[in-house]
């Protein structure tokens, strides 16, 4: 077991800071952030050249060091290093928190192995921007972050988020949004609520909302910029009071009402019920409905 006291006195080591930084509109850096870039002894930096750009904005004139996928394992046993001889230094990725979705992951997980001090600074965060404007559930959530390039692998990976009752969280680049959406409603129902994100913070900010059917029209319609976000609506099939054994004990009809009074909406419901059953949807739709 370990513990961490992130403001007490580390005995002659230095602590690494997380610093997160601004997704779009540099008014959104804090000024914690910028006093301890200010303060640290150095910076590792996703892309020096972009964050140079924000430490001018700010006059910061610490010293960087890169510190990228590509790198990682020639530069961690270098940053341990300078932190066990005292030297503090912040982590820093091109934009938002380090570790999600950008580097950091492995230096911290370095850092707690050698017992070095980690202090994480709150900030900007490009998933959590959206879901608090998306109008869908906001809690609870699953991020998931980039998803599989390859198509195969893609479509697995959406086969099994859709099945979440959570609201789940994509990052996308605005040059695989229509392809991701179309594979998306290869296993989903065109119904299922979706929004996506683009250019959060910035002057073109945009938020579209509508159901999967909707959305893959408005991707193929539309020149997509920006960085994107996407939104995906919880499975409205929640998990009733009753075990799924003990609802196959009841009529089918009954089994959907159970449902429904969970929460779903009646042709969910019927399309859930006929899948655990394994039966054809139009047989559970004409049971419900009392049709012969």
């Amino acid at each position: 077991m370990q513990t961490q006291q992130s403001f007490a006195d580390h005995a002659g080591v230095g602590t690494l800071y997380l610093v997160p930084t601004p997704i779009g509109n540099l008014q959104d850096m804090t000024y914690r952030a910028v006093a301890t870039l200010k303060a640290v002894d150095l910076i590792a930096a996703e892309d020096t050249r972009n964050t140079q750009k924000l430490l001018n904005h700010f006059e910061i004139t610490t010293k960087q060091i890169s510190f990228h996928e590509h790198n990682t394992q020639e530069r961690i046993p270098q940053l341990i290093e300078k932190l066990q001889q005292g030297q503090d230094l912040a982590q820093v990725s091109d934009a938002g928190m380090p570790s999600i979705s950008d580097p950091g992951t492995e230096l911290v997980a370095a850092c707690v192995a050698q017992g070095l001090p980690v202090v994480p600074l709150p900030g900007a965060n490009a998933g959590l921007t959206a879901l608090i404007a998306s109008g869908l559930v906001p809690q609870p959530f699953y991020f998931y972050g980039f998803l599989p390039r390859k198509k195969q692998e893609q479509k697995a990976a959406l086969a099994e988020l859709v099945q979440r009752s959570e609201t789940v969280i994509i990052y996308e680049s605005p040059f695989r949004v229509a392809k991701t959406l179309t594979n998306l409603a290869t296993v989903c129902e065109p119904t299922r609520p979706i929004v996506a994100c683009r250019e959060l913070t910035k002057r073109y900010e945009e938020f579209a909302r509508g159901s999967l059917a909707e959305m893959v029209t408005w991707s193929q319609d539309h020149q997509l910029k920006g960085e994107f976000v996407l939104l995906i609506g919880g499975n409205p099939v929640e998990p009733t009071t009753a075990s799924t054994d003990e609802l196959a004990e009841l009529p089918l009809k009954a089994q959907v009402e159970a449902l429904i009074a969970a929460g779903s909406k009646p042709n969910a419901a019927i399309k859930e019920i006929a899948k655990r059953r394994q039966l054809q949807r139009q047989v559970v739709y004409n049971d419900f409905h009392g049709i012969n």
